[in-house]
């Protein structure tokens, strides 16, 4: 996963542009204590490497929003990551607050994105309508928060991908002549 314009602040590919730099964020309390094993952050690391991007930062956080927040404000004002994707805390129980905290911390919404996820899930699942998942923009970073389940990630991924080198090219200010995403 490249971005299409020619210059940006993060390395570059042989004639494909520069390299999209993705941070992942896994939420979860029983993962940050060791009592169980991340399997939605691998997910994400697998997928995005394979589509070109490379990774800036990887890190486990308890479900506690003010963490989550930290690590978000962290990999988009100092890290100055294109992309930051969470997994695990999007649900309806008490202790998951991801969506709290990526809202706590954003200039904006992007609402299309977790539409988009939602109705791709809804196909395969009922339960995608109880997702509270949200995307937004800080400075010029898209936050996107994923499912915790790796075959929720990769559903979602794969909706994904397609838009995401348009949407960093737009945020780096390099929107060319607007061309469609094409389809995968």
């Amino acid at each position: 996963m490249r971005a299409v314009a020619e210059h940006g602040q993060h390395g570059h590919h042989a004639d494909h542009g520069p390299i999209i730099a993705v941070g992942i964020i896994t939420v979860s309390d029983s993962t940050s204590r060791g009592e169980r094993e991340d399997l939605g952050g691998p997910a994400i690391r697998e997928m995005i490497l394979a589509a070109g991007a490379a990774i800036g930062a990887y890190v486990v956080v308890p479900d506690e929003a003010e963490q989550i927040a930290a690590q978000i404000r962290q990999m988009a004002d100092e890290r100055r990551l294109d992309l930051v994707l969470t997994t695990g805390g999007t649900g309806l129980s008490a202790r998951d607050v991801t969506p709290q905290a990526t809202l706590a911390c954003i200039d904006y919404e992007v609402p299309g994105i977790p539409e988009a996820m939602r109705a791709a899930s809804l196909l395969k699942t009922p339960a995608a309508m109880t997702s509270r998942a949200v995307a937004g923009v800080r400075g010029r970073t898209l936050i996107i928060n994923l499912p915790g389940s790796p075959k929720g990630v990769r559903e979602c991924l794969e909706v994904l991908l397609p838009a995401l080198p348009h949407a960093v090219n737009l945020l780096r200010g390099e929107t060319g002549d607007h061309q469609r995403p094409s389809p995968s």
